[in-house]
């Protein structure tokens, strides 16, 4: 009997399957963090939302009050804010 084909048989069989092994939890981790991407991409979804509605309600809160000077230096702390987070570009597009 040739040990050396054996001992190289069974090197390939067990690397073969601790290599099933890494495969198999690779494939768990990347399901996991797939469904956290797809729950950041809802937050975020529902942020943007948010942020749209309050810019929108800014400015008719603005046109209907006529308070052009207060309400401006308001919304460009805000808007500085927001586009210094860079939810600015993200809105323009």
């Amino acid at each position: 009997m040739n040990w050396v084909a054996v001992g190289w048989f069974v090197d390939m069989i067990l690397n073969g399957v601790v290599w099933l092994i890494i495969a198999a939890l690779s494939l768990l981790l990347i399901d996991a963090t797939d469904k956290w991407t797809r729950k950041a991409i809802k937050w975020m979804d529902k942020a943007d939302k948010l942020i749209r509605k309050l810019t929108e309600y800014s400015f008719d809160w603005v046109e209907k009050k006529n308070l052009q000077i207060p309400a401006s230096i308001i919304l460009l702390i805000i808007f500085g804010i927001l586009s210094q987070a860079g939810i600015i570009p993200k809105l323009i597009t």
